[in-house]
């Protein structure tokens, strides 16, 4: 099943403020991969504190637009056909599926329009509020995941309108079946983005509901996306501007380059983590439980110290891989051909689940993914390696054969009682090349 996410976007033209738009276009063009549950427009840092023009709403629709010409050659890199009915959509969808444009506007609405938790209340109810509360009363088993690349008070508004009308402990229930990922915290004027967390509705749920929510407080990925893309705009102006519908209105950037996308890409399935689990770093950064930058309410956070540095190397290791899987989309957009990625394959296990071992100190343990294949028939080349910071042994662990499909890993006699987290990364040589990952994690008993 596809992971399920929910937008909230400050979106605007790309004269204002492009990284909104230019993020929801790689969204787009990763649509395959996600339940894209609501398009939410609401308040942010570029609406200056004040009012969000409805008006810029039309970037959404713009992009939708794009989005229906190019689905013809990007339904040709699964082999799909047509489309489910509407009814069946809204329902559920399998990864890989290219939902139709009209199911896309379906979920296109309006959320809050001002800033701030002050607004929060029985006047701030908006379509994007209620139809958050929808979602969560459906019977579905999967974490609804809130992407805030504005302020989250739409989802703040559908907290406060459940707490009116149920007990606490259906309310308890409501906050369970969500995490939220907030890139920084856009819920306040820009100039008292620093001096003003109280201000903010993601102060207040954060301060409050931390028991019962899940809160992701990102301070490293979005600013890492925005500055190694700056640094690379060439390769965005190449291989993503003018590619397809989609890339012909992909806008120049102008203080960075979509800095909200590492919200969804740390959601996306690629067999790397459990975005579940905050400790195993994925292609949206590195968190660990902490003080928010605040230093008043605690979260999820990578804004400082270790995390922080953690977080940023990580960001650096994978962006170029991330951008090649992106530009190899754009390539199917515009041509109806290009490069997929590598089917990975591990002890006999394919999909994008953690398979985890038990072994005891001391054991070497056997890992075989020749098995692996690549859609395209493409030669793949192979890597193991160990991610510290997602387990708890902190020693050397030593893994033979590394750059093969068969590996070793030799489990140290002092490891017992801990984790150990190995990744085996998967690269084919097309063009561009794309790279797939199984996570190990290894119980040492």
């Amino acid at each position: 099943m596809k992971p399920r996410i929910v937008v909230l976007t400050d979106i605007a033209p790309g004269d204002i403020e492009p990284d909104d738009m230019e993020s929801m276009i790689r969204l787009m063009a990763h649509a395959d991969l996600f339940e894209i549950e609501g398009l939410i427009t609401s308040g942010g840092w570029n609406s200056g504190g004040g009012v969000y023009p409805v008006g810029w709403k039309d970037s959404l629709s713009r992009t939708i637009g794009a989005y229906e010409k190019d689905l013809p050659n990007l339904m040709k890199r699964s082999g799909q056909t047509g489309f489910m009915s509407l009814e069946d959509e809204l329902v559920t969808q399998e990864i890989g599926y290219w939902p139709s444009a009209d199911y896309m506007r379906s979920r296109a609405m309006l959320g809050s329009l001002e800033l701030g938790r002050h607004k929060i209340g029985a006047d701030n109810r908006s379509q994007g509020s209620d139809h958050i509360v929808a979602l969560a009363d459906e019977e579905d088993d999967r974490p609804i995941w809130i992407l805030a690349w504005g302020g989250a008070n739409t989802f703040a508004q559908a907290i406060w309108q459940v707490q009116q009308e149920r007990t606490p402990e259906q309310v308890k229930e409501f906050l369970r079946k969500f995490r939220v990922y907030t890139i920084t915290d856009q819920d306040v004027p820009w100039g008292e983005r620093h001096s003003n967390y109280p201000f903010s509705s993601h102060y207040e749920m954060r301060r409050d509901l931390s028991e019962d929510l899940m809160f992701f407080w990102d301070e490293s990925a979005w600013l890492s996306q925005n500055a190694i893309g700056s640094s690379n705009w060439k390769e965005y102006a190449e291989h993503i501007q003018g590619h397809g519908n989609l890339g012909s209105i992909y806008p120049n950037y102008k203080w960075g380059v979509e800095g909200d996308t590492p919200s969804y890409l740390h959601v996306l399935p690629n067999g790397l983590h459990d975005p579940s689990v905050p400790e195993m770093t994925g292609w949206g950064g590195y968190f660990r439980w902490g003080k928010g930058m605040d230093d008043a309410t605690f979260c999820y956070t990578n804004h400082t110290g270790q995390v922080k540095d953690a977080s940023q190397r990580y960001e650096e290791y994978f962006y170029p891989v991330i951008f090649n899987n992106f530009a190899a989309r754009m390539d199917w957009a515009a041509k109806g051909e290009g490069n997929r990625n590598p089917i990975v394959e591990v002890n006999r296990s394919r999909g994008f689940e953690i398979i985890n071992i038990d072994a005891e100190a001391g054991e070497t343990i056997e890992l075989d993914a020749s098995a692996s294949s690549d859609p395209d028939a493409d030669a793949l080349s192979f890597r193991w390696w160990m991610m510290p910071e997602s387990g708890t042994f902190e020693g050397d662990v030593m893994i033979l054969d590394h750059d093969t499909p068969n590996a070793s890993v030799e489990i140290p006699s002092g490891a017992s009682g801990n984790t150990i987290h190995v990744i085996c990364e998967v690269n084919d040589d097309g063009i561009p090349s794309l790279t797939s990952y199984r996570r190990v994690a290894i119980n040492v008993l």
